[in-house]
């Protein structure tokens, strides 16, 4: 990698500098002068807010208190446990759904969550997760539909508006109010206009997980790096957490003819350049040379300093037009455009109409999207 192409670590905190020297998978934390002169409370804010706290604790845990304090360690501690049983909650209900599902003839791909947590890290505590990311065929959405409903699930959110999902989404949500779990059901990998494989072809390369006694099923190795790519792009990089992942994933050994082939099939060339140079600048992975070259374009340049950004003023990634769209080829930047002007059920909220009358949608739209924006300003 070219020297111009070198992200800027000076514009770090000491505190984010810590951080992903504690991340990186083969740092033990030697130098104990870097936990010198540290903002402890800042730190925690940033452990939590790039969900990277049980890798954290185990690094801490044993340092004595005159340098790391008491407090931060317990706190460190208690998200541990709690995610630990979390983990092996949403764990237990993974199985079940899968069985549920299996039993009625849906096939069923996990995309994060213990399955991944337990492949990439090889300990279910070790990584975070909220919910479960299940992919179901399309077809197959109203028999899940019903099974979830009639198992305690409640959806979440409103129901779309004129053939919404179609153009627009990509899953819809469903919470358990007393078992407290989450489950986004997929339809597909990412929101349209993203070039993504079929069902059918992820299907015939998919792996069991080794973590339940009954079938549990996710990506093979290639489709699901490049899910976590594009992912990781969309949302900007902004948590830490998923460069970890990639770290993980990029070390994993790979069918790289394969890999090539699905890049250039669904154009993520781009994409995989910009998680490799931030990876591999931040992280220390090392760079395969199958997949050098997709780190020297400018384009790649540019996509991982914008991301780059994100991670080092630790917000929460809020929409970006421009950014979202330096991720897009050519007719998908068309398609984004026509979308813009899509109703959506934010609008049917908004201004609630009968169904005959939902294509006022259409010219609607920008004055209900304009009234949104001034009411939360206000």
């Amino acid at each position: 990698m070219s020297n111009h192409s070198k992200l800027d670590l000076t514009v770090l905190s000491k505190e984010l500098k810590l951080l992903i020297q504690l991340v990186k998978s083969k740092n033990e934390l030697k130098d104990i002068d870097q936990l010198q002169n540290i903002d402890w409370r800042l730190f925690l804010d940033l452990v939590h807010h790039h969900r990277c706290q049980p890798i954290i604790y185990l690094k801490l845990k044993d340092m004595p208190q005159t340098i790391v304090p008491l407090e931060i360690i317990q706190a460190l501690q208690q998200t541990y446990t709690k995610n630990t049983f979390k983990m092996l909650q949403l764990s237990g209900e993974m199985e079940q759904i899968s069985k549920l599902f299996a039993e009625n003839e849906i096939k069923t791909l996990f995309l994060k969550g213990p399955a991944l947590a337990h492949h990439l890290y090889g300990d279910i505590s070790l990584r975070t997760s909220k919910d479960l990311d299940v992919l179901v065929r399309e077809k197959d959405l109203d028999k899940v539909d019903a099974l979830l409903l009639a198992s305690g699930y409640v959806k979440d959110g409103a129901a779309p508006i004129l053939n919404e999902r179609k153009w627009r989404s990509h899953h819809v949500e469903y919470v358990h109010p007393q078992k407290k779990i989450q489950i986004e059901i997929h339809w597909r990998l990412h929101n349209p206009p993203v070039k993504e494989p079929s069902f059918d072809e992820l299907w015939q390369r998919k792996r069991r997980s080794a973590l339940t006694s009954s079938p549990v099923f996710f990506l093979g190795e290639e489709d699901l790096l490049l899910h976590l790519v594009v992912h990781g792009a969309r949302h900007g990089w902004f948590r830490l957490r998923w460069l970890v992942d990639m770290d993980k994933v990029f070390q994993k050994k790979l069918d790289y003819q394969q890999v090539k082939v699905l890049m250039k099939k669904l154009g993520y060339a781009h994409l995989v350049g910009q998680a490799m140079i931030l990876s591999s600048q931040l992280l220390d992975t090392p760079v395969n040379k199958e997949l050098k070259a997709t780190t020297e374009g400018s384009r790649q340049r540019k996509l991982a300093e914008k991301a780059y950004f994100y991670i080092h003023i630790s917000k929460e990634f809020t929409y970006d037009p421009s950014y979202l769209i330096s991720l897009k080829s050519n007719m998908q930047k068309v398609f984004y455009a026509m979308m813009l002007f899509y109703p959506r059920s934010w609008d049917a909220r908004t201004l609630p109409l009968p169904k005959p009358l939902h294509f006022l949608y259409f010219p609607l739209r920008p004055f209900l999207w304009m009234g949104r924006k001034v009411k939360k300003l206000s």
